[in-house]
């Protein structure tokens, strides 16, 4: 939509005008950036762990087993080591860890900073990996850079959550996603150059390169103005209102500005957030944002990317196979997520989640068939029609993953919880997401030496079980806004709205009313 198009919310009699500013969707692309790092540090770990300098440096116990031509166990049990796992999830364990501290910064000082702090952690994360000289050095930078993702993830959905406009709310969230799969993408194109290197120090360079989207975030988050919610939340009014009119492009902010105030007016008298997200009222939102982590995790989108090397290699790609892969389903992932950022807020967040499960659940399924008939422990001897079957198969259960589940698992919860509990449920989001993250990490290579193929039939059947809670449990959230969620979908959904009963905040507002505050009054 362009620069001047107006979107006009209407909800309970109140229309709040917005212009999508070129400020709203700068800001938005900055902020975005932290994706990019996310996405970078993802793409690279996998690409230097298959690089033969790096795990003879690092893991020489990995690097020997790669390299026995007569190793007993299955071709599955190559990787099948604690500490590699470990390099891989200190990120997500650091990340789950630092989310709390975030959830502090968001609140107390504001999405921006919030966001500068995250790009610091990744700018000395960066470093400290690129010159590691021992495992030590290269575990604390994979937590400095957890650290980042954690503040990053904290606060970059909550900004774009709260700048866009209503209307184009979910389109401009993804762009988080977006750049996600696009820092995968880029990290899988310098493992596929730095890999060539001579002299061992490919790895270097990949881990080094980090400092790129680390740059981005940091400069970003400078440049970059708070969100009005934020700034008001702070008590900064005349500046959320001024950034209001600013983002906005129009002097009729009015609206949207008194339901902002008496928004942070209701925040306030929430004391202990964390405690508050365990009440009653907010029961179905925190039972959604922990359930969509959960599942996001046990999509099975590692179990594909890891196959992915040995399936495109079975198609004659040949020794840089595990490369061209990585390409090809990181672009498939880029393009894709697209294709979520245009269908987001015109079909809704429920259809996309429900087709992506059919999609994901058959290709995974005929995959496993594939796999369990024609490829053996010690073997890849896989007719080359079937191997183009698999391949569409794996670009088909990516494409699902990337404009649905991925992005999906971040928005919903973002745009879902009240302002008073927002920080600490975002908080708890970002902490089940990276807690489940790490699980899979540090036991996915294990599990994919017991279960072989069948992995795939396991994660099949989480597919099947989330599938079936979008469709009873998720309401619809398209074109809500954010601060009407309860009015307008929480008390019309068949189940949740028993949760919505107003006895706790009655006598919540007999306690404030003893203490001398008039809940009556209205701005």
């Amino acid at each position: 939509m362009p620069a001047g198009g107006v979107s006009v919310q209407s909800s309970g009699g109140t229309e709040f005008e917005a212009k999508i500013t070129p400020i709203v969707i700068i800001s938005c692309v900055m902020a975005a950036t932290g994706g990019l790092m996310f996405g970078y540090d993802v793409g690279v770990s996998g690409g230097v762990t298959s690089m033969p300098d790096f795990l003879e440096k690092f893991f020489p116990v990995v690097y020997w087993k790669t390299k026995d031509p007569n190793m007993i166990n299955s071709s599955y049990c190559k990787y099948d080591n604690q500490g590699l796992q470990l390099f891989t999830s200190s990120l997500y364990l650091a990340g789950l860890t630092s989310t709390f501290f975030a959830s502090y910064t968001t609140r107390r000082l504001g999405r921006r900073l919030t966001m500068l702090i995250a790009g610091l952690f990744f700018i000395a994360g960066t470093v400290f990996n690129a010159a590691a000289q021992n495992l030590a050095m290269l575990i604390i930078g994979r937590i400095m850079l957890g650290c980042g993702v954690g503040f990053a993830n904290q606060a970059v959905p909550l900004f774009l959550s709260e700048i866009a406009p209503t209307r184009i709310r979910g389109g401009l969230n993804i762009l988080f996603q977006l750049n996600v799969t696009i820092g995968i993408l880029f990290a899988s194109l310098v493992n596929y150059g730095t890999a060539k290197i001579k002299g061992g120090w490919g790895w270097r360079l990949s881990l080094g390169l980090a400092g790129i989207p680390a740059g981005l975030l940091t400069v970003g988050a400078l440049l970059v103005v708070d969100t009005p919610n934020s700034l008001i939340e702070r008590g900064r009014l005349d500046e959320g209102k001024a950034v209001l009119r600013k983002i906005r492009g129009t002097d009729n902010i009015e609206p949207e500005f008194l339901e902002l105030v008496e928004a942070s007016r209701v925040a306030k008298q929430v004391k202990h957030p964390f405690r508050n997200l365990l009440k009653r009222r907010n029961r179905p939102q925190l039972v959604i944002a922990v359930a969509l982590q959960i599942f996001q995790q046990f999509t099975g989108i590692n179990a594909i990317m890891f196959y992915a090397p040995v399936l495109f290699k079975t198609v004659g790609f040949g020794s840089d196979a595990a490369l061209y892969s990585a390409v090809i389903t990181g672009a498939v992932n880029v393009l894709s997520t697209l294709v979520s950022i245009y269908s987001v807020d015109k079909v809704g967040r429920r259809m996309l989640l429900l087709e992506a499960g059919v999609q994901m659940f058959l290709s995974q399924v005929v995959i496993a068939i594939i796999l369990g008939i024609k490829v053996k422990d010690h073997s890849e001897d896989l007719h080359k029609t079937y191997a183009i079957i698999v391949v569409i198969m794996v670009c088909t259960f990516v494409s699902a993953f990337a404009w649905s589940w991925g992005p999906l698992g971040w928005l919903i919860p973002s745009e879902t919880f009240p302002l008073e509990t927002r920080s600490a449920g975002q908080s708890v989001t970002v902490c089940i997401n990276l807690l489940f993250t790490f699980v899979i990490a540090q036991a996915f290579l294990s599990m994919l030496c017991h279960f072989k193929y069948g992995i795939f039939f396991f994660f099949s059947g989480w597919v099947l079980i989330m599938s079936c809670f979008v469709l009873f449990l998720l309401p619809e959230t398209k074109n809500i806004p954010i601060e009407e969620m309860k009015e307008r979908v929480w008390k019309q959904h068949w189940l949740w709205k028993r949760f919505m009963d107003d006895h706790e905040e009655d006598g919540e507002k007999k306690i404030g009313y003893k203490n001398g505050f008039d809940p009556s009054y209205q701005l």
